[in-house]
């Protein structure tokens, strides 16, 4: 369905317009006159829009460059009742979709929006798509023979089909953005936009801009209208990652956003509406740093309404060798090798290391290995140093330096630890040494 725009001077033609429009499902609202148009473009993201050139003793041929600079994607068809060949070709050139001629029946009005629906969809649909080509990777599974991983996704399908906000934790490397892809795939939105803002990643200066938009001038270096990522996912998810790096102003202005759906774009003091379901990530401790007062409460609470908390990937080991033959099948056939597994010892240096940097990091390992290997399987001198040592730890009263104990074992505590201080604490250092001994030993 549809958000549709009617902008013509005459109530009659409204009227009939809205009534066919409505009785198909769309969403519609009717103007008479270009200011009011040109207020509901910036309120709210249309799809579609019908547009009369003659607006009492306004032209309505300007209106559509206004109309696109706020929605490029908005689909402009213009309808009057002095219908030229000059006319028509005027309209094109400044970016209208479609021309139709007054007197026209419900049927036209029904197979012009049939034809801009199927139109919408497919451009949603590609950029779904580019999305998914950008961010496709073999990870992007989410079975698991760990129950404790498959509680979580059991509960995600639940929640999926709601409007809940959803609040996705866990360390780096879990997975995070992959269920945020699922939840907008199993969601009833899966048919619109999914827009993804990581929140450490764009300067604090800029995440507002980014998030809601700003006018032409509102800062410097602000030379064009920016629409923002909430008006691009209209209908659709807007996926925050790492939330908990977001600068105090724009957690107020997304707490008024969840609040009432409405915002306004910087330089600019329009209130706009967007229908746009917000699912969040952390690695961070939220609820530690509301009380150390870096992170608003309300929004805290706000957030917390579904939490998904994703295990580590050294709590569920057993899903360490179907991931990693996941990634291998997946890395050999980009790469155009023929590698056809893992020798005995590289494979149990893979399921015995604890994993700190996650499914992640276990991506990164076997990549690295199906580019440098040169043989049929992958042994232990095409895995990372960081890894073969932490699977061959020896043993006490075995004929090795104890600087060669001491940095084993650090390594081996740091990669189950999450850190720097509680990896001290266990090695019963400060975190000074810690510091010291890493360096030496180039952790």
């Amino acid at each position: 369905m549809l958000n549709i725009l009617i902008i013509d001077d005459e109530a009659n033609i409204r009227k009939t317009l809205s009534y066919c429009l409505a009785a198909e499902g769309h969403t519609v609202i009717a103007v008479s006159n270009p200011a009011d148009a040109i207020e509901e473009a910036r309120r709210r993201s249309f799809d579609m829009a019908f547009l009369d050139l003659r607006l009492g003793e306004e032209d309505g041929m300007e209106l559509i460059p206004v109309l696109l600079s706020d929605s490029p994607w908005t689909k402009i068809v213009v309808i009057t009742a002095h219908a030229s060949i000059q006319s028509a070709v005027e309209a094109i050139k400044r970016g209208a979709t479609d021309y139709i001629a007054k007197p026209f029946s419900p049927d036209q009005i029904r197979l012009f929006t049939s034809r801009i629906g199927k139109i919408r969809a497919l451009e949603t649909e590609i950029a779904a798509l580019r999305e998914d080509m950008q961010r496709l990777g073999p990870e992007d599974r989410l079975q698991s023979n760990n129950a404790g991983m498959q509680r979580v996704v059991e509960m995600a399908r639940k929640a999926a089909a709601s409007e809940a906000i959803i609040l996705l934790q866990g360390e780096s490397g879990t997975g995070k953005s992959v269920f945020a892809r699922a939840l907008h795939h199993w969601s009833p939105r899966s048919a619109k936009p999914m827009v993804v803002v990581s929140c450490p990643a764009v300067p604090p200066d800029l995440l507002e801009s980014e998030l809601f938009g700003h006018v032409k001038g509102a800062f410097t270096g602000a030379v064009r209208d920016n629409p923002g990522r909430i008006a691009i996912c209209e209908g659709g998810t807007l996926f925050l990652d790492e939330i908990g790096d977001m600068a105090p102003a724009v957690q107020a202005k997304l707490l008024r956003f969840i609040q009432d759906k409405e915002y306004e774009r910087l330089g600019d003091s329009i209130p706009r509406r967007a229908d746009v379901r917000i699912l969040a990530a952390t690695n961070a401790d939220l609820a530690g740093r509301v009380k150390e007062g870096r992170f608003r409460e309300d929004l805290f609470y706000r957030l917390n309404v579904i939490t998904l908390t994703i295990p580590p990937l050294r709590e569920r080991q057993e899903d360490i060798v179907p991931l990693t033959t996941d990634f291998l099948d997946y890395f050999r056939r980009v790469n155009h090798k023929s590698i056809r597994g893992f020798t005995e010892e590289a494979g149990q240096m893979l399921t015995d290391y604890a994993w700190p940097g996650n499914v992640r990091e276990l991506r990164n390992t076997i990549e690295r290995a199906v580019i440098l290997g040169c043989g049929e399987t992958i042994g232990k001198s095409d895995l990372p140093d960081n890894i073969a040592p932490a699977a061959s730890m020896p043993a006490i009263g075995d004929r090795v330096s104890l600087s060669a104990i001491e940095e084993l074992h650090i390594r081996r505590i740091m990669a189950t630890t999450s850190s720097l201080q509680e990896a001290a604490d266990i090695l019963g250092i400060d975190q000074a040494t810690l510091w010291r001994r890493r360096k030496i030993y180039g952790i």
